[in-house]
């Protein structure tokens, strides 16, 4: 499944900003794969932290072929020696089991987090060891689908508002500019300042100041999308 939108997102943000109207135009639809399980997807972000993609992917396919399915009740009931055959480190291994535990035993209310505001769910999510901000954030757009979800803690979306907009530098003021424009469409912008930033376009630079470049260095806690 992909995340959805349309010709009226689309169209809106065309309409609030020509930069990325003449991105929209070049790059077309962009098909960004969702998980719609909610479990599943906080389990695979917290696979994903601080390793590659690459990585990432092997990691989940031996989670999957040991588990069978990803879920609380298959987590819980694993040990976590076994957890960590697949290439989960201890403290991970630890970090999804507690998880599991907590939605088996009713501690944590998983299917309330859909009914939560944006705001909302991202705390509710941060209360779960493993789990910050811009997980929670990553969650949200790519499992439940959130249309507004633009996060100022994600390296390659300020590389991107860099490189449509010729910034050096993306303050909180500018970021919030920015994300004022966009909403209430800020996820689709993310998807197009994400494949910006992955070079995507043709033409397009990083204004980021070169000495600035060679000091800068990914989040250690979270990885980017």
């Amino acid at each position: 499944m992909i995340f959805l939108y349309g010709a009226k997102e689309l169209q809106y943000l065309k309409s609030k900003d020509k930069k990325l109207a003449k991105v929209i135009d070049e790059l077309g639809i962009i098909e960004r794969e969702v998980d719609t399980d909610l479990f599943s997807s906080v389990v695979h972000h917290i696979v994903g932290q601080q390793i590659s993609a690459k990585a990432q992917a092997s990691v989940w396919a031996k989670l999957q072929d040991f588990l069978g399915t990803v879920s609380a009740e298959s987590v819980a009931g694993a040990d976590i020696t076994k957890l960590q055959t697949c290439g989960l480190s201890n403290r991970k291994a630890q970090y999804i089991s507690e998880f599991a535990l907590k939605v088996v035993n009713k501690e944590f209310n998983i299917e309330r987090i859909g009914e939560l505001s944006d705001e909302d769910a991202i705390k509710e999510l941060t209360t779960l060891k493993g789990i910050g901000v811009w997980t929670a954030q990553m969650i949200l757009l790519f499992c439940l689908q959130r249309p507004n979800i633009l996060s100022y803690d994600d390296l390659a979306i300020i590389r991107g508002l860099r490189m449509v907009y010729h910034h050096r530098n993306i303050t909180p003021q500018l970021f919030e500019k920015y994300r004022k424009r966009y909403s209430p469409y800020c996820s689709i912008a993310s998807l197009y300042l994400w494949e910006i930033s992955g070079g995507k376009v043709a033409g397009m630079k990083d204004y980021l100041p070169k000495q600035s470049k060679t000091r800068a260095k990914p989040k250690a806690a979270e990885n980017n999308s």
